[in-house]
C-alpha cells in the first residue's frame, strides 16, 4: 500500500476507537507522529475527507464532522452496527418491539403459513445521539424467540441469533428504493421536512432457509450506499 493509504487506514481505525473526539491531529502533528511527509499527510486526509469521516476548512485545520453522511457499504455481507462503530460513532438502539406476533406480508415473504406465528423486533438506531434508522424484523421462531428476553440495545442482531439460537445467517436479498415517511416515521427518525427515506427490504437466509425479513427506514439525508467493484478478468 502507498504511504498515504496506510496512514489512512491507521487514522480510520483510531476515529473508530472514538480517539478524536475532542480534537483531531493537525497535518504537522500526522507528519510527525506516522514520519510521513506534509503531502503523504493531506493525501490520507483527503480521503477521509471525501468519505464524509473528516471536515477541513482553511485556517482551522480538520475536524471530525457532526451529524455527517455515514457510508454504508453494499458487501457481500453487511451490519449496519459494524458500519456505524468503524465510521468513529457510537452505535446503540431504542427497541421498540421485541414480542411474537402474526404477519401474513412477512410470513409470505419468509415461505411460511400466513398465520404462523413470528417474533417481531423494532428497533430505532443510533449514531451517536442522532436516529438513522428504523428497522422492523420478523424472525422465524426457532431463531427468534431465544431472543425475546435479551438485551437488543447494541450489535447485531445476526450475531445474537447465532449466539443464543445457534442459527448463522449465510445469505441475503435485498432491494433499495426511495420513499417519502408517514408523519410518525418522520418525528421518529428527525428527519426534515421534504427529505425522503430509503427503504432497505431484506430477505436472510441461513442455508437455504429464509430466517428474516426486515425493512429498514434509513434517512436518505444522513445515509449513502456505496459498493466496490472491479472489472472481472477476461477469460484466457
Amino acid at each position: 500500500m502507498p504511504l498515504w493509504a496506510q496512514v489512512e487506514v491507521l487514522l480510520r481505525a483510531r476515529i473508530a476507537a472514538g480517539e478524536f473526539e475532542d480534537r483531531f491531529p493537525t497535518d504537522a502533528e500526522l507528519v510527525g507522529h506516522y514520519g510521513v511527509s506534509r503531502h503523504t499527510a493531506r493525501a490520507a486526509i483527503a480521503r477521509l475527507q471525501a468519505a464524509g469521516l473528516v471536515e477541513r476548512e482553511r485556517g482551522r485545520g480538520s475536524r471530525l464532522p457532526r451529524g455527517a453522511e455515514l457510508e454504508q457499504s453494499i458487501a457481500p455481507f453487511y451490519t449496519m452496527a459494524a458500519s456505524i462503530s468503524r465510521q468513529g460513532l457510537a452505535e446503540h438502539s431504542l427497541v421498540r418491539r421485541q414480542a411474537v406476533e402474526r404477519d401474513a406480508d412477512a410470513a409470505g415473504r419468509l415461505g411460511v403459513p400466513a398465520d404462523t406465528e413470528l417474533v417481531h423486533i423494532q428497533r430505532l438506531r443510533f449514531a451517536g445521539d442522532e436516529p438513522l434508522a428504523l428497522d422492523d424484523s420478523w424472525i422465524v421462531s426457532d431463531a427468534g424467540r431465544p431472543l425475546l428476553g435479551v438485551d437488543l440495545g447494541r450489535g447485531s442482531v445476526y450475531e445474537l441469533m447465532a449466539s443464543e439460537a445457534n442459527v448463522r445467517v449465510t445469505s441475503g436479498t435485498e432491494r433499495i428504493r426511495a420513499a417519502l415517511p408517514r408523519p410518525a416515521e418522520r418525528q421518529l427518525l428527525a428527519l426534515p421536512r421534504g427529505e425522503a427515506v430509503l427503504v432497505v427490504e431484506r430477505v436472510a437466509y441461513s442455508d437455504e432457509r429464509p430466517v428474516e425479513y426486515r425493512q429498514s427506514m434509513v434517512r436518505g439525508d444522513r445515509v449513502a450506499f456505496a459498493a466496490h467493484w472491479s472489472r472481472p478478468s477476461p477469460p484466457l
